[in-house]
Protein backbone atom coordinates (compact mmCIF):
# COMPACT_ATOMS: atom_id res chain seq x y z
CA UNK A 1 0.00 0.00 0.00
CA UNK A 2 1.23 3.28 -0.62
CA UNK A 3 0.39 6.01 1.47
CA UNK A 4 0.23 9.79 -0.14
CA UNK A 5 -0.32 13.41 0.51
CA UNK A 6 0.15 17.02 -1.58
CA UNK A 7 -0.64 18.89 1.49
CA UNK A 8 -4.43 18.61 0.84
CA UNK A 9 -5.77 15.29 2.24
CA UNK A 10 -4.05 11.79 2.30
CA UNK A 11 -4.87 8.96 0.11
CA UNK A 12 -3.94 5.16 0.33
CA UNK A 13 -3.23 2.99 -3.33
CA UNK A 14 -3.00 -0.22 -3.09
CA UNK A 15 -1.20 -2.40 -5.40
CA UNK A 16 -2.97 -4.48 -8.19
CA UNK A 17 -0.69 -7.26 -8.85
CA UNK A 18 -2.93 -8.58 -11.87
CA UNK A 19 -2.37 -5.38 -13.78
CA UNK A 20 1.39 -4.27 -11.53
CA UNK A 21 -0.44 -0.50 -10.85
CA UNK A 22 -1.36 0.91 -7.14
CA UNK A 23 -5.14 1.77 -8.00
CA UNK A 24 -6.99 4.44 -5.17
CA UNK A 25 -8.61 2.63 -2.27
CA UNK A 26 -8.04 4.96 0.36
CA UNK A 27 -9.74 8.10 -0.18
CA UNK A 28 -9.55 11.05 1.91
CA UNK A 29 -8.42 9.29 4.60
CA UNK A 30 -9.26 10.41 8.07
CA UNK A 31 -7.79 9.60 11.85
CA UNK A 32 -10.45 9.37 13.88
CA UNK A 33 -10.18 11.75 16.79
CA UNK A 34 -9.39 9.16 19.60
CA UNK A 35 -8.31 5.40 18.87
CA UNK A 36 -8.11 2.12 21.36
CA UNK A 37 -4.85 1.15 20.40
CA UNK A 38 -1.38 2.13 21.91
CA UNK A 39 1.85 1.48 20.56
CA UNK A 40 5.01 2.08 22.72
CA UNK A 41 7.79 -0.46 24.01
CA UNK A 42 6.89 -0.61 27.58
CA UNK A 43 9.74 -2.49 28.20
CA UNK A 44 11.86 0.43 28.49
CA UNK A 45 9.95 1.91 30.89
CA UNK A 46 12.43 2.35 33.87
CA UNK A 47 14.42 4.24 30.93
CA UNK A 48 12.23 6.91 30.09
CA UNK A 49 13.11 10.30 30.65
CA UNK A 50 9.95 11.83 31.33
CA UNK A 51 7.90 10.92 34.56
CA UNK A 52 5.27 12.30 32.48
CA UNK A 53 5.22 9.20 30.03
CA UNK A 54 5.03 6.42 33.08
CA UNK A 55 1.46 8.74 34.56
CA UNK A 56 0.06 8.74 30.75
CA UNK A 57 0.88 4.76 30.49
CA UNK A 58 -1.09 4.33 33.51
CA UNK A 59 -4.02 6.80 32.38
CA UNK A 60 -4.06 4.77 29.33
CA UNK A 61 -4.56 1.46 30.79
CA UNK A 62 -7.35 2.74 32.98
CA UNK A 63 -9.03 3.69 29.29
CA UNK A 64 -9.42 0.04 28.12
CA UNK A 65 -6.66 0.96 25.26
CA UNK A 66 -5.16 -2.49 22.78
CA UNK A 67 -1.30 -2.82 23.36
CA UNK A 68 -0.47 -3.36 20.11
CA UNK A 69 3.52 -2.98 19.25
CA UNK A 70 5.31 -4.13 16.01
CA UNK A 71 8.58 -2.15 16.71
CA UNK A 72 8.16 -0.74 13.32
CA UNK A 73 7.19 2.79 13.14
CA UNK A 74 5.62 2.62 9.67
CA UNK A 75 3.67 -0.50 10.58
CA UNK A 76 2.54 0.84 13.86
CA UNK A 77 1.68 4.38 12.34
CA UNK A 78 0.11 3.45 9.15
CA UNK A 79 -2.38 1.25 11.64
CA UNK A 80 -2.99 3.81 13.66
CA UNK A 81 -3.44 6.27 10.40
CA UNK A 82 -6.60 3.97 9.11
CA UNK A 83 -8.06 2.41 13.03
CA UNK A 84 -7.16 5.84 15.24
CA UNK A 85 -4.57 5.39 18.34
CA UNK A 86 -1.10 6.60 18.68
CA UNK A 87 2.67 5.53 18.50
CA UNK A 88 5.16 6.62 20.74
CA UNK A 89 8.89 6.50 21.23
CA UNK A 90 10.00 8.83 24.32
CA UNK A 91 13.40 9.84 25.28
CA UNK A 92 15.31 7.50 27.04
CA UNK A 93 18.31 7.37 29.46
CA UNK A 94 20.13 6.39 26.92
CA UNK A 95 18.63 8.63 24.04
CA UNK A 96 18.12 12.17 25.39
CA UNK A 97 17.41 13.67 22.07
CA UNK A 98 14.97 10.58 21.10
CA UNK A 99 15.85 7.89 19.06
CA UNK A 100 13.68 8.40 15.35
CA UNK A 101 15.81 11.13 12.85
CA UNK A 102 13.55 14.66 12.48
CA UNK A 103 14.16 14.79 8.86
CA UNK A 104 13.27 11.67 7.44
CA UNK A 105 11.06 9.85 10.01
CA UNK A 106 9.37 12.10 12.64
CA UNK A 107 8.49 14.95 9.88
CA UNK A 108 7.08 13.02 6.99
CA UNK A 109 4.98 10.96 9.39
CA UNK A 110 4.11 13.60 10.94
CA UNK A 111 2.65 15.90 7.50
CA UNK A 112 0.75 12.62 6.49
CA UNK A 113 -0.78 12.19 9.81
CA UNK A 114 -1.89 15.80 10.71
CA UNK A 115 -3.18 15.58 6.99
CA UNK A 116 -5.40 13.21 8.14
CA UNK A 117 -6.63 14.96 10.99
CA UNK A 118 -4.20 13.68 13.58
CA UNK A 119 -1.52 15.18 15.19
CA UNK A 120 2.29 14.34 16.46
CA UNK A 121 4.90 16.16 19.11
CA UNK A 122 8.24 15.88 20.83
CA UNK A 123 6.18 16.43 23.94
CA UNK A 124 6.87 20.02 24.05
CA UNK A 125 6.08 21.08 20.24
CA UNK A 126 4.56 19.65 17.54
CA UNK A 127 6.74 18.16 14.65
CA UNK A 128 6.30 20.14 12.22
CA UNK A 129 7.07 23.13 13.95
CA UNK A 130 10.44 21.96 14.75
CA UNK A 131 13.14 23.98 13.23
CA UNK A 132 16.20 21.19 12.26
CA UNK A 133 19.32 21.95 13.90
CA UNK A 134 21.25 19.07 11.95
CA UNK A 135 20.99 16.89 9.49
CA UNK A 136 20.17 13.57 11.49
CA UNK A 137 19.07 15.08 14.30
CA UNK A 138 16.94 13.06 16.83
CA UNK A 139 13.25 13.65 18.44
CA UNK A 140 11.04 11.80 20.81
CA UNK A 141 7.83 11.39 19.14
CA UNK A 142 4.17 11.00 19.89
CA UNK A 143 1.86 10.64 16.93
CA UNK A 144 -1.69 9.73 15.74
CA UNK A 145 -5.31 10.50 17.27
CA UNK A 146 -5.65 14.35 17.54
CA UNK A 147 -7.22 13.43 21.57
CA UNK A 148 -4.65 10.66 22.19
CA UNK A 149 -1.99 13.34 21.58
CA UNK A 150 -3.20 16.10 23.56
CA UNK A 151 -3.79 13.68 26.35
CA UNK A 152 0.02 12.62 26.22
CA UNK A 153 0.92 16.44 25.63
CA UNK A 154 -1.06 17.23 28.86
CA UNK A 155 0.99 14.37 31.09
CA UNK A 156 4.21 16.24 30.00
CA UNK A 157 3.53 19.52 30.11
CA UNK A 158 6.20 21.29 32.46
CA UNK A 159 2.99 23.19 34.09
CA UNK A 160 1.08 20.42 35.09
Amino acid sequence: MLIYTTGTGVHGFTLDQGIGEFLLSHENIQTPARGSIYSINEANEKAWDQEGMRQYLSIVKTQKKTARYVGSLVGDVHRNLLKGGLFIYPSDQKNKQGKLRLLYEASPLAFVVEQAGGKATNGIQPILEIVPEMLHQRVPLAIGSREDIEEVGRCLSPTR
